[in-house]
């Protein structure tokens, strides 16, 4: 049991604010277990409620609020805050529900994680939804890499992508927005206490082009790192869903080609930087996110 952090005054502090949220039963976790304490962002779980201190340079402003009110009325496909986030220290906080997360060992649940995503692009958007906005995070990614042959890949295959991701410009306009989760992969899923599949995290959830809900796992498959069938298992469920990102019959790749090309290229550059943060080589499937990007910039710019 992992009740380690390096933020032991939050830490104590999330959890006390669980203690006071979690219901029922006495908690079984009542001293508090760490689930996540990377990138500026701290999780814990008590009993059968998780606490989360947020990214403090995110936006949790009105947009936030709005998205917690968007979570709410999709509850057989998200699991949100439950109730107004709360400020701790200068942080935010806000307090969900637990659920079991995906086993990485077991099977992973790629068709469930579709199906999720499907449901979630064909509900209907309502009124005041927040938009998710360009994909800054690359561009973010990008500006951190130091001097090297592999920062250098991952520069050249991002000269290659459309301005808008740059940041140069803005999104043209004329793809059809729909409800999005903005960040999916399988590590925003967790089985909820009725046994069902939901998503979390909804810091990026919004109107947006639902292709990018399906472009890590394409980059993924288009680097070599993701296994043929399971692409196969994911994409497939996708489609027999009705998921409006790709065409029910024919090449998804159109729709595709640029949130995957741009997601191979974030992933190489958290890659790169963790590895040298780490003093360390490459691994085999990080090595092979920077092939990509050498792919990529061969082929040039395609948008």
């Amino acid at each position: 049991m992992h009740i380690q952090t390096v933020q032991p005054e939050l830490f104590a502090r999330l959890v006390e604010i669980g203690r006071g949220s979690a219901g029922g039963a006495p908690a079984p976790t009542p001293e508090g277990v760490t689930l996540y304490d990377r990138h500026g962002v701290l999780v814990v779980r008590v009993g059968d409620v998780v606490v989360k201190a947020h990214q403090a340079d995110r936006d949790h402003g009105p947009r936030f609020l709005e998205r917690i009110r968007l979570a709410g009325t999709l509850p057989r496909v998200l699991v949100g805050p439950l109730g107004l986030p709360l400020s701790v220290d200068g942080r935010t906080v806000t307090v969900s529900p637990f659920g079991e997360p995906v086993d990485p060992q077991g099977d992973l649940p790629w068709e469930d994680g579709a199906r999720l995503l499907a449901e979630l692009h064909s509900a209907a958007v309502p009124a005041g939804a927040p938009s998710w906005g360009r994909p800054a995070r690359i561009a973010r990614l990008v500006s951190r890499l130091a001097d090297g042959p592999a920062e250098d890949e991952v520069r050249r295959a991002f000269a290659t992508l459309p301005s808008w991701i740059r940041g140069e410009c803005e999104e043209p306009p004329g793809t059809a927005e729909r409800l999005i989760h903005g960040d999916w992969h399988l590590g925003q899923m967790v089985r909820a206490a009725d046994g069902r599949w939901r998503l979390i995290d909804i810091e990026d959830l919004g109107r947006g082009d639902p292709a990018w809900d399906l472009a890590r796992p394409a980059a993924l498959y288009s680097a070599g790192v993701l296994h043929p069938e399971d692409w196969s298992r994911f994409l497939g469920a996708y489609q027999a869903a009705g998921g409006p990102a790709v065409p029910a019959a024919g090449d998804p790749w159109e729709d595709l080609d640029i949130p995957a090309r741009s997601l191979a290229i974030q992933i190489a550059a958290t890659c790169v930087i963790s590895a040298r943060r780490e003093d360390r080589p490459l691994d085999e499937p990080e090595q092979a996110m920077v092939d990509a990007c050498a792919r990529i910039s061969a082929a040039g710019d395609t948008a």
